[in-house]
Protein backbone atom coordinates (compact mmCIF):
# COMPACT_ATOMS: atom_id res chain seq x y z
CA UNK A 1 0.00 0.00 0.00
CA UNK A 2 1.65 3.53 -1.37
CA UNK A 3 0.73 6.30 1.06
CA UNK A 4 1.11 10.02 0.44
CA UNK A 5 3.32 12.56 2.84
CA UNK A 6 2.47 15.72 2.83
CA UNK A 7 4.43 17.89 4.26
CA UNK A 8 3.55 19.91 6.98
CA UNK A 9 1.83 23.49 5.85
CA UNK A 10 0.87 24.73 8.63
CA UNK A 11 3.26 27.15 10.81
CA UNK A 12 3.43 28.08 14.31
CA UNK A 13 2.63 31.28 14.64
CA UNK A 14 5.27 33.97 15.70
CA UNK A 15 4.95 34.82 19.28
CA UNK A 16 4.19 38.40 18.94
CA UNK A 17 3.60 39.05 22.03
CA UNK A 18 7.18 38.54 23.05
CA UNK A 19 8.73 40.27 20.18
CA UNK A 20 6.26 43.68 21.06
CA UNK A 21 7.22 43.03 24.66
CA UNK A 22 11.06 43.48 23.25
CA UNK A 23 10.67 46.16 21.34
CA UNK A 24 8.22 48.18 23.81
CA UNK A 25 11.23 47.75 26.01
CA UNK A 26 13.67 49.17 24.03
CA UNK A 27 11.58 52.28 22.61
CA UNK A 28 11.45 53.25 26.38
CA UNK A 29 14.95 52.88 27.29
CA UNK A 30 15.81 54.69 23.75
CA UNK A 31 12.86 57.37 25.49
CA UNK A 32 14.69 57.32 28.99
CA UNK A 33 18.06 58.14 28.02
CA UNK A 34 16.52 60.88 25.71
CA UNK A 35 15.18 62.50 28.53
CA UNK A 36 18.26 63.91 30.32
CA UNK A 37 18.61 67.32 31.89
CA UNK A 38 19.05 68.77 28.71
CA UNK A 39 15.38 67.40 27.23
CA UNK A 40 14.17 70.67 27.37
CA UNK A 41 16.97 72.19 24.52
CA UNK A 42 17.12 69.35 22.72
CA UNK A 43 12.95 69.75 21.78
CA UNK A 44 13.40 73.06 21.29
CA UNK A 45 16.18 72.38 18.82
CA UNK A 46 14.46 69.35 17.26
CA UNK A 47 11.44 71.92 16.69
CA UNK A 48 13.59 74.61 15.61
CA UNK A 49 15.64 72.39 12.54
CA UNK A 50 12.00 70.81 11.78
CA UNK A 51 10.74 74.42 11.29
CA UNK A 52 13.52 75.87 9.56
CA UNK A 53 14.60 72.80 7.34
CA UNK A 54 11.60 72.29 6.19
CA UNK A 55 11.46 76.08 4.49
CA UNK A 56 15.71 75.99 3.66
CA UNK A 57 15.07 78.73 0.90
CA UNK A 58 12.44 81.15 2.88
CA UNK A 59 14.85 80.89 6.20
CA UNK A 60 17.77 82.08 4.26
CA UNK A 61 15.98 84.93 2.75
CA UNK A 62 14.75 85.87 5.88
CA UNK A 63 18.40 85.10 8.04
CA UNK A 64 20.22 87.63 4.99
CA UNK A 65 16.61 90.52 5.21
CA UNK A 66 17.78 90.05 9.28
CA UNK A 67 21.25 90.31 8.47
CA UNK A 68 21.11 93.53 6.19
CA UNK A 69 18.71 95.33 9.25
CA UNK A 70 21.00 94.75 11.62
CA UNK A 71 23.60 96.25 9.36
CA UNK A 72 26.40 93.02 9.21
CA UNK A 73 25.17 92.72 5.59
Amino acid sequence: MTTLTTPNTFRTPKDFVSTDTAALASHMSHCERKRSRFFGLHAALELAHSVVFTRMVTAAVLAVVLLAVVGIV
